[in-house]
C-alpha cells in the first residue's frame, strides 16, 4: 500500500455514489448519512435527489454532486444545460455530464466541445466533471475527448458511468492525466470496489474516485 495513503486521505476523494434506477428516498438518506460519517468528497445522485441531498448535507463538508445526460449523453445539448441549470439552483455543487458520444465516434470533436461549453456555462460557478465514457473510445479518442473538455472549460475528465460495458482503468487514468496535465484533475469511476482498486486509481493520477463502495473502501484501511 502507498505510504500516504489512510483511510481519512482516501476518503477525501470519493464521491460517494447511488445512481441506480430503483433508489429509494431512504437508501439516499443513508447514502448521505454514511458520507458524513465517513469524510467523503460528495455525494453523487441522479437530479431528482439534488434537494434532498442539499437538504440533508447542509452544515457539512460533503458536496452534492449530480449526473447530467446521463448515461448515454445523447440528450440535446438544450437538455442538458437545462438540466445542469437546475440541478445547481436546487443545491448541487458538482455536475458530472456525459459527452455526446455519437459525436465523439464520428470525429466531430467541436461538437463534442461546443455541448461540454453550454453545460460549463449553465453549470456556473459548480464543478463541471466530463465523462468520456473510456469503454467506448480508442485512445486517441479518449485524448481528443480529454482535450475537448479543457477547452470547453471543465474542471475534470472522468472515465465511466459505470453503466456502459467497461469501467476505470489505471491505464485510461494514466493516459487521461497525461493528456490534461494540470488544466484539469482526473475522476476514475466504475469498478472501483475495493482499497486495492482505489489505490491503484490514485496511484496513477486520479483526482477523485466514484464509488458505490466506499464504505468498504474505507473499512479496509488503517486510520
Amino acid at each position: 500500500m502507498s505510504k500516504e495513503w489512510t483511510k481519512a486521505t482516501i476518503a477525501k476523494t470519493i464521491d460517494h455514489t447511488l445512481l441506480k434506477a430503483i433508489a429509494t428516498e431512504q437508501q439516499v438518506r443513508e447514502l448521505c448519512v454514511e458520507a458524513k460519517a465517513n469524510g467523503f468528497a460528495s455525494v453523487c445522485v441522479n437530479p431528482r435527489w439534488v434537494p434532498l441531498c442539499a437538504k440533508e448535507l447542509q452544515n457539512s463538508k460533503v458536496l452534492v454532486c449530480t449526473v447530467i445526460g446521463f448515461p448515454l449523453g445523447a440528450n440535446a445539448t438544450e437538455t442538458k444545460a437545462a438540466e445542469a441549470a437546475l440541478a445547481v439552483k436546487q443545491g448541487a455543487e458538482e455536475v458530472d455530464m456525459v459527452i455526446n458520444l455519437g459525436a465523439a465516434k464520428a470525429g466531430d470533436w467541436k461538437e463534442v466541445e461546443e455541448d461540454i461549453r453550454m453545460v460549463v456555462k449553465a453549470a456556473g460557478k459548480a464543478t463541471v466533471k466530463v465523462i468520456i465514457e473510456t469503454c467506448y473510445l480508442t485512445d486517441p479518442e479518449k485524448v481528443k475527448a480529454c482535450e475537448a473538455a479543457a477547452r470547453a472549460g471543465a474542471h475534470f475528465v472522468k472515465t465511466s458511468t459505470g453503466f456502459g460495458t467497461g469501467g476505470a482503468s489505471a491505464d485510461d487514468v494514466r493516459l487521461m492525466k497525461k493528456a490534461v496535465g494540470d488544466r484539469l484533475k482526473v475522476k476514475a469511476s466504475g469498478g472501483i470496489r475495493s482499497y486495492h482498486d482505489a489505490i491503484q486509481m490514485l496511484d496513477a493520477g486520479a483526482d477523485r474516485l466514484g464509488a458505490s463502495s466506499g464504505v468498504a473502501i474505507v473499512s479496509e484501511l488503517p486510520e
